[in-house]
């Protein structure tokens, strides 16, 4: 979403650790949340190069868009015309409902898309048959797991290590799929464990399993 902030509401963001913006029509403070219950728990707070702009990293409760949408970003504007020179086309802007995602981002709503389909398929999809085989999806990764370790061994180079590294994503993001985990959760986990020593973490969990 977007939204105005001024310096109190920048404030108020900081302190409760919840988004806090500026009402210019009712001028006053208002906490995205505080009405719908989608409140929105800012991990971070980032400036543009020119100090106009504000980043919030959230973990939002809720979607974020008053229509329901996850994201208020979710039309896409692309210039429709029979010609290639737009400039002297009679051009037509076309508005399609496209939400922008980053390569994962992407790649999680492709497997999602085919676990939806299951049954009613048209054409053969690998993805919903990892999905309905546990043994296999779990064999893959296993599988592909290997020819990425074996391909750094054998020094096949750069481009045979992204290759088999796409593979290993790709059947990694099936399991999640298939076990019901939103890639989100993943990043977060991750987030968590910034400044934390992999090696003091995992005697962590050595402690906590015995």
């Amino acid at each position: 979403m977007q939204a105005f902030a001024n310096r109190e509401a920048v404030k108020a963001t900081l302190k409760t650790k919840l988004g806090t913006f500026y009402s210019r029509s009712r001028k006053g403070l208002w906490c995205k949340g505080d009405t719908s219950g989608n409140y929105l728990h800012v991990k971070g707070v980032y400036v543009d190069c020119d100090s106009d702009s504000l980043v919030y990293l959230c973990n939002p409760v809720g979607p974020a868009c008053h229509t329901g949408a996850p994201t208020c970003w979710f039309e896409r504007v692309e210039t429709v015309t029979d010609s290639e020179d737009v400039d002297t086309a009679s051009a037509v802007v076309s508005v399609s409902r496209n939400s922008p995602f980053g390569t994962l981002g992407m790649l999680e709503n492709v497997i999602r898309s085919r676990q939806e389909a299951m049954g009613s398929e048209k054409k053969p999809s690998w993805t919903a048959k990892l999905l309905g085989d546990c043994d296999l999806m779990c064999s893959k990764v296993t599988e592909e797991a290997g020819e990425l370790v074996d391909t750094v061994q054998k020094s096949e180079g750069k481009e045979r290590t992204v290759s088999e590294a796409a593979d290993l994503i790709y059947h990694c993001f099936v399991l999640l799929r298939f076990v019901g985990v939103d890639f989100k959760d993943v990043l977060e986990e991750l987030r968590r464990r910034f400044g934390e020593s992999g090696i003091e973490e995992k005697e962590k969990r050595k402690v906590e399993k015995s």
